[in-house]
């Protein structure tokens, strides 16, 4: 079975690398040039642990390609799995152009039966607007059409790939569902569920699981502001939250909010198709403000301590929206940086992986090379990605470096009591 996966991002180069380290034949296809000439010398345009080693292996055995023509990669392949952007336009709603094009151009070059597998993250109704898009511009040849959204986070997708909690396959053909089932066997024989459903509800399912989290994450968030407020401890807080069965403990770590490229596109994507629908959405809609209230209210505790922006300078530890990757998509640190800017303030950085990144949008601010010479003569320091790194600073040496002895840890990394101790001025989120 030969696979062809269109769209090299986050989502199709982790899908076509893991897939070809099932055993199958698989192209990966992005109009990109210079990407696919980066992953054809052996390299990769993301930062995700393994995937070098998977690509090298698999590369090496046969059963991995990069190229740039679509058509041959489409005639030669029986499932073509699409992976291609669905960015958010500027009233939140889901971008399909990328999408729309590549059913256009799957139509004009299948010269068979095709299985055409949806993996980019889309609103209810738009893979049967996909199949309608390939059947209107190409009446010779049948296909099927399949919605399998992915689950993947930044920072371990491999693993989620080999490891999943389960699998969806939204689908009308069951030859269709046979041949997904034999993809994913490697999957089936570690008995991972699968959910076989219709389209729609494959759809529903990625929508409802990521707006799920953004919400869980959000409530912490909210917890940990009322925390402060009244003398709680969130950590206790959370943990006695998570011992509910009914609860669980994952996603139940505060700090500035979530961020990334899925969570804050998918709960705008969401509320504007419910819009459309006619339909308000009022828990979602709340999560979206609360969190977006979340970098305010980091923000005011670094001007609390401060007293006042203008003039002064602050160290910023973590750029990336999470740690183990140069991913600066919707990254609170980004946005609490840009507003230590506008409120006058200087910043001084460092990352491990996204300083590349952040340097094409924040230009002015000085980029350091490691969390020592972030922290020289700053007024503040702040931790604001929870790389393992930052949790076990020389905290005698950072107090030396610093100006005033001012951390403001939005992470929770450190414990209050001892950090006190040092000399410290310290703050961190939901904690006394």
């Amino acid at each position: 079975m030969k696979i062809c996966v269109i769209g090299t991002g986050y989502v199709g180069l982790v899908t076509g690398v893991c897939l070809a380290d099932f055993g199958l034949d698989v192209v990966c296809v992005d109009k990109d040039s210079a990407k696919i000439a980066l992953l054809n010398s052996g390299c990769t345009p993301i930062c995700e642990p393994r995937l070098d080693d998977i690509i090298g292996r698999n590369m090496e055995a046969g059963r991995l390609s990069f190229t740039v023509e679509v058509k041959k990669a489409v005639q030669e392949a029986s499932v073509i799995f699409v992976a291609v952007g669905t960015p958010s336009d500027d009233d939140g709603s889901a971008n399909l152009k990328d999408i729309e094009k590549v059913a256009e151009e799957i139509a004009a070059y299948m010269n068979g039966h095709k299985v055409v597998v949806i993996k980019s993250t889309v609103p209810m109704g738009t893979v049967r607007r996909i199949g309608r898009i390939i059947h209107m511009n190409n009446t010779t040849h049948s296909f099927d059409i399949v919605s399998n959204p992915e689950f993947l986070r930044e920072g371990s997708a491999v693993y989620d790939f080999m490891h999943p909690d389960k699998v969806v396959i939204g689908a009308d053909s069951e030859s269709a569902i046979a041949v997904m089932k034999e993809i994913y066997r490697p999957l089936y024989l570690i008995e991972t569920p699968f959910i076989i459903t219709t389209i729609e509800t494959a759809e529903t399912i990625k929508y409802a699981c990521n707006c799920f989290l953004a919400t869980k994450i959000t409530y912490i968030n909210e917890m940990a502001n009322l925390c402060e407020m009244v003398g709680a401890d969130i950590h206790s807080v959370a943990k006695a939250m998570g011992l509910d069965k009914r609860i669980g403990p994952k996603f139940l770590h505060p700090g500035p909010g979530y961020g990334g490229s899925c969570l804050p596109k998918d709960t705008y994507a969401l509320r504007s198709f419910v819009m459309g629908k006619g339909y308000d959405f009022k828990i979602l809609n709340a999560v979206i403000e609360a969190n977006e209230h979340q970098v305010d209210v980091m923000v005011e505790k670094a001007r609390r301590a401060l007293k006042d922006f203008e003039g002064k300078t602050i160290g910023v530890l973590g750029l990336s929206f999470k740690q183990n990757t140069d991913d600066i998509r919707e990254s609170p640190a980004v946005k609490i940086i840009t507003l230590f800017v506008k409120h006058g303030a200087k910043v001084r950085c460092f990352d491990p992986l996204a300083m590349d990144n952040v340097k094409k949008v924040l230009p002015d601010i000085i980029y350091c090379k490691d969390e020592y010479e972030t922290a020289q003569g700053c007024d503040a320091l702040v931790v604001a990605t929870e790389w393992n790194q930052f949790r076990n600073l020389d905290l005698e040496k950072i107090k030396e470096l610093l100006e005033s002895p001012i951390l403001l840890d939005l992470r929770n990394l450190y414990d209050p009591t001892k950090v006190r101790k040092l000399g410290f001025t310290y703050d961190s989120v939901g904690r006394h």
